[in-house]
């Protein structure tokens, strides 16, 4: 049995990393992207795609009654919330390099566990809430403050952090109510509407290649929200959390080669204490966690 389970966790683990992977390479076509066409267009075509595999997805786990949400108002938040990451997040792929912007996206952890405690009315221990405050000691580190050669276009990937962090909280509140596929379905379907309304005012007639290219990252951003997807039928979230972090060294990766860029070492000390500040919070809550299921069978 344990045998079978480590299998399933390890085949999981393997999805989950090609995910991560291809997130990040996704990220790395749409930084060239934005050196050709208009943020709204890159992203309408990427939801064109997501919108479409929502559907597929709501209909074949539930049938059109799947298109149906017991919470609408929360439904439209999360989907807004992931839209408005996503624009702030591309946006600042057009200033900053891949592994700046994605050393704030590993601050997502640490806000949902501070977000989780006023929404989801979780209990988060003194030492899981000064790992969040370490995490924002590194953001301090890379954000240098009251220094000149502070950039402010890092807010940008940091309220995209927020957003991103808002969207896994009220994800957590609609899987109690609307099953996977109609969370799907509305993620798709609101962000493509949003994007619908920006995108007449900014389009331009992109080329052969430039269409291939938006395609090639609407095809990474699909198949990387399977795997995560598929990784998660086999593995539990609690145990794929560390390998989230593997976005972070493959776009700094892409950055170097593609783009010729190297993060300096103050950018590298703050992603340092704010990914050991994630993984200490993920070791305490994976301890809590033990120790609940423990006191339950005794």
């Amino acid at each position: 049995m344990n045998s079978k389970r480590n299998t399933s966790s390890m085949q999981g683990i393997t999805w989950h990393v090609m995910g991560m992977l291809l997130f990040g390479s996704m990220d790395a076509v749409s930084k060239y992207l934005t050196t050709l066409l208009p943020v709204p267009e890159i992203l309408w075509v990427r939801y064109l795609f997501f919108a479409f595999f929502g559907f597929v997805l709501a209909i074949y786990l539930g049938g059109f009654k799947a298109l149906q949400t017991k919470i609408l108002i929360i439904q439209i938040l999360r989907g807004l919330a992931l839209v408005g990451e996503i624009i702030l997040f591309t946006y600042s792929f057009r200033y900053l390099p891949l592994a700046d912007a994605h050393v704030m996206a590993a601050t997502v952890p640490l806000i949902v566990l501070a977000l989780a405690v006023p929404i989801l009315g979780e209990k988060v221990g003194f030492r899981r809430w000064l790992a969040v405050v370490i995490g924002f000691l590194g953001i301090l580190i890379i954000l240098r403050p009251g220094f000149d050669e502070w950039n402010p276009i890092l807010i940008l990937p940091l309220l995209g952090a927020l957003g991103f962090a808002v969207y896994l909280v009220l994800t957590r509140m609609a899987a109690r109510h609307d099953s996977v596929g109609t969370s799907a379905f509305y993620t798709g379907i609101v962000g493509f509407i949003v994007l619908s309304f920006m995108v007449p005012a900014q389009w331009e007639v992109p080329t052969v290649q430039e269409w291939g290219w938006l395609i090639v990252a609407s095809i990474l951003g699909l198949v990387a929200h399977i795997s995560i997807m598929k990784g998660l039928t086999l593995s539990e979230a609690s145990a794929l959390q560390p390998f989230n972090y593997i976005v972070l060294v493959w776009a700094t990766f892409l950055g170097f080669v593609v783009f010729d860029d190297i993060p300096d070492l103050i950018t590298c000390a703050g992603a340092g204490v704010i990914v050991a500040s994630g993984l200490y919070a993920w070791n305490r809550e994976r301890i809590q966690s033990n120790k609940l299921v423990s006191e339950k069978v005794l």
